[in-house]
């Protein structure tokens, strides 16, 4: 089955079938390119906003967000080796607070203009954050932009929604906890009982007080309880499936650049209703396999299904990955995603759909990375580019798919992982599932009269209802269940088949 309707409708939007506006809709929540004007008056200002790259300030200039005209907006460079590469192409944090305690666009106070730096496609940080959202992993919002500076068009930018306030509220109805970057060097190694000796390992980016001893004892948690006690007290500091999602998206993906990999790149937020940390994806632009830490296009590709980059350094992982109950949860988390959204038969029509709509504004860019031809092919394909040691292959974004998913499902098959490869020849294929989205319940219909069974599971892998030996048509009930997407598993014979549908109410 093509998923051509739902990758229609996951384009641009994030939230799906939204029952009331959230502030940000307008951004994210809309199936369109928007346009931002940065007007700087200054005339050296190019100067300026260098130095407060350096400096960490903003500069004041005026922002035109389709079409509406905002004075006295702060504009700064951001970014690591985005930034630190030759190009005029620079990522920009956007605060339309900064100079106007006020000022806001549909409520938003700060956004992200990425430059799609090391993506020929301008697609992996996009594809990579709408496969997060609609796996219930906490992440930012994604869409496009174009962007314009002093009226020259400067390029194609994604514009990512910044983990903040409202990012908190809008996810867990408070914002009064402490909010952790894992960055520079956020391994959650235990560095001691003072707090100090963890300032220079992440950043508290929101908090009432400068008080860090719930990080200090999280970390105690997770280095010293002895590996008996490991199950039990780690759901006292964290949310633990938050991590093991997080973790299994960053692995489908080789998003290496992650805490999986380089040990950073996340937030934690400590949400004081549930007293407990929960894990936040950030900065994925590295995603289908362009961050390789020394490995070739082709090895990571197949990475081991458990990859930690130096374990000992990763304590959280390694150690929720020797113990069998988070391991199998890990495994569960896998399987679910990848019989779900991480096929080809899901993700192709959608990267079909996107660049039909990017490209204009990809050729128009005279400061991309990359040429036209390199957006074309990586779409399909590996590319390999001018660089050190022989350049760096890119992988392709659907022979990504179909290598990385093939090698996980290889390794997945011991576990009793039930993923199959879609056989649109076969009569399980035919099966059909519908209304969908469903409110009250929705139907299950057979291609014929054979007899099949089928299970449900909701997007953690926790069954919903299944009934075995059926013939014809058979109604589900899903009038209790939470909104959210569910797995429908079909069996007939030896071959099984899993197909999406969503209940919004």
């Amino acid at each position: 089955m093509k998923y051509t309707l739902l990758a229609t409708l996951l384009l641009f939007g994030s939230q799906l079938f939204a029952q009331t506006h959230q502030d940000g809709d307008s951004l994210w929540n809309v199936s369109t390119v928007h346009e931002i004007h940065l007007n700087f008056t200054q005339p050296a200002y190019w100067d300026t906003l260098e130095d407060g790259y350096t400096n960490d300030y903003y500069t004041k200039c005026q922002v035109v967000l389709n079409g509406r005209v905002m004075d006295d907006v702060g504009a700064k460079f951001k970014g690591n080796s985005s930034y630190n590469n030759p190009s005029d192409k620079k990522s920009f944090k956007i605060d339309f607070n900064e100079f106007d305690s006020i000022l806001d666009y549909d409520g938003i106070k700060k956004i992200n203009l990425n430059n799609c730096f090391k993506d020929p496609t301008f697609m992996r940080e996009k594809l990579a954050l709408d496969f997060c959202r609609r796996q219930g992993i906490l992440a930012p919002r994604c869409t496009y932009v174009r962007l314009y500076i002093n009226s020259s068009y400067w390029g194609l930018y994604t514009l990512v929604e910044e983990v903040n306030a409202k990012f908190l509220t809008q996810r867990f109805n408070n914002n009064d906890g402490n909010l952790f970057k894992g960055d520079p060097s956020g391994d959650l190694k235990w560095l001691g009982a003072t707090p100090s000796l963890y300032y220079n390992k992440y950043e508290l980016d929101r908090t009432q007080t400068n008080d860090w001893s719930d990080l200090v004892h999280a970390i105690d948690v997770i280095n010293n309880t002895p590996a008996a006690n490991f199950q039990d007290s780690l759901p006292t500091v964290f949310d633990t499936w938050s991590v093991l999602k997080a973790a299994a998206f960053s692995n489908i993906f080789s998003n290496l650049d992650s805490y999986t990999g380089s040990g950073h790149n996340y937030y934690i937020y400590h949400d004081e209703d549930a007293d407990i940390f929960r894990w936040i994806v950030w900065d994925v632009n590295e995603a289908f396999g362009n961050f390789q830490m020394n490995m070739n296009a082709n090895t990571i590709q197949t990475i081991p299904y458990n990859y930690i980059n130096q374990p000992a350094n990763r304590p959280l992982l390694n150690n929720m990955f020797n113990n069998s109950v988070y391991h199998q949860d890990y495994i569960n988390a896998l399987c679910v995603m990848l019989s779900s959204d991480f096929t080809n038969d899901f993700m192709d029509p959608m990267i079909d759909s996107i660049a039909n709509v990017i490209r204009p504004y990809v050729y128009a860019d005279t400061h991309k990375f990359y040429t036209n031809q390199n957006f074309e092919d990586n779409i399909n394909m590996a590319v390999t580019l001018p660089g050190p040691n022989g350049g760096i292959t890119m992988p392709g974004l659907k022979s990504f798919i179909t290598a990385r998913r093939n090698s996980l499902m290889n390794q997945l098959s011991a576990f009793g992982c039930w993923l199959s490869v879609p056989d649109n020849s076969s009569n399980i294929a035919a099966f059909n599932q519908g209304p969908n989205p469903a409110n009250e319940n929705f139907t299950i219909t057979p291609p014929g009269n054979e007899q099949y069974s089928y299970r449900v599971y909701n997007a953690r892998g926790q069954w919903m209802a299944s009934h075995e030996n059926v013939y014809g048509s058979s109604t589900v009930s899903c009038r209790t269940w939470p909104n959210g997407i569910y797995f429908v598993e079909f069996i007939t014979g030896n071959q099984r088949q899993s197909l999406k549908i969503v209940v919004t109410h």
